[in-house]
């Protein structure tokens, strides 16, 4: 019934619109909002087909024109399958991370740690020489390994004030540390004086002899 034209009738004042006609203009208004937001050369969902329609990729549903592909876009559907897409890619992509992870893991070669026991400290002694032709001062530290095991060689090495915690740092001073299994390393406090690195300093059998300038 036309209530627009009836005698008496003011302009506006018809009838209450049906459901399906409601929806008619919901979807309008869709289309409209999503022409001036969204682009469909970005879409990696859409598809033409042969006959010129469209397809979701993602819903598998059929479209005549592209107002009502993008109303379809902005639909409950559409939006669900979304989320449920990018959950399942978050999922896919965490499990690829840990699967590589654990197959870099398994290619990396296995160093084994060596497991001793430490005995102890153990005895020294710490000597004064003069080099009998060029008269140059040096230190021989004679350090006893009874118990050392076979194949090690003792191993030193200096430290600067600064590298260790234990004492104030002062630059007047360096530290010689010297370590052999299974016994503890010991250290020896001496002036931070230069090295004389043409007389190299090596464990013999009196010991580890260090020439200074």
């Amino acid at each position: 019934m036309d209530y627009q034209n009836r005698v008496g009738s003011k302009f506006g004042g018809g009838g209450v619109a049906r459901s399906d006609e409601q929806a008619i203009d919901r979807r309008e208004r869709l289309r409209k909002l999503a022409l001036e937001t969204i682009d469909l050369a970005k879409d990696p969902y859409i598809l033409r087909n042969h006959l010129g329609g469209l397809e979701c990729r993602l819903c598998l549903t059929l479209h005549t024109n592209e107002g009502s592909y993008l109303a379809h876009t902005q639909g409950k559907k559409h939006q669900t399958n979304l989320a449920r897409r990018a959950a399942r890619d978050a999922h896919d992509t965490t499990g690829y991370a840990q699967q590589l992870a654990q197959q870099q893991a398994a290619s990396q070669p296995r160093i084994q740690t060596k497991q001793f026991i430490k005995i102890g400290l153990p005895g020294y002694q710490v000597t004064k020489v003069r080099d009998p032709i060029t008269g140059q001062l040096g230190l021989l530290f004679q350090v006893h390994y009874p118990e050392i095991k076979d194949g090690v060689k003792p191993r030193h090495r200096f430290m600067s004030a600064f590298e260790q915690k234990i004492e104030v740092p002062d630059r007047n001073w360096q530290y010689l540390l010297i370590a052999a299994e299974p016994y503890q390393t010991i250290s020896f406090k001496i002036q931070s004086r230069e090295i004389d690195s043409k007389l190299p300093c090596s464990f013999r059998e009196s010991g580890l002899l260090v020439f200074v300038h």
